[in-house]
């Protein structure tokens, strides 16, 4: 995969499943813009949770080479440009991630995060939209 693959609008779907069963959903698009660095990827939709339903948004900087940067330019974790798994460390929690590009243009990342307080798998799927 290279960068330009992945630019422009994509539907998103994603299932968080908490250690303890608790559920949730969220819903909505991705959109992968030019920007100087590379892409700006803007997530948009609204998150449900047992607890209500939220607005949900979120940020990255893409560079060419796959590396993804949270938006204030810290290192996150650099996507396999043929799928398979990665991760990050962000003390003292774990998120490991597996790319899945067998489908595409359709696509998914499985993330695991576990840590003192976190204890998740959360399954992104992406569609052109």
């Amino acid at each position: 995969m290279h960068l330009a693959d992945f630019m422009g609008l994509w539907r998103l779907d994603r299932r968080i499943v908490q250690a303890d069963g608790v559920e949730g959903a969220f819903a909505g698009q991705a959109e992968w813009l030019p920007a100087d660095h590379g892409a700006l990827y803007v997530e948009t939709g609204t998150l449900v949770m047992p607890s209500g339903r939220f607005r949900a948004e979120r940020r990255y900087l893409w560079e060419a080479d796959l590396t993804v940067r949270f938006d204030d330019g810290r290192f996150f974790h650099r996507v396999p440009g043929a799928g398979g798994a990665t991760g990050h460390w962000c003390d003292p929690d774990r998120y490991d991630v597996t790319y899945d590009f067998d489908g595409w243009p359709a696509w998914s990342c499985r993330w695991v995060v576990r840590g003192p307080r976190k204890d998740y798998a959360m399954t992104s799927h992406y569609a052109r939209a």
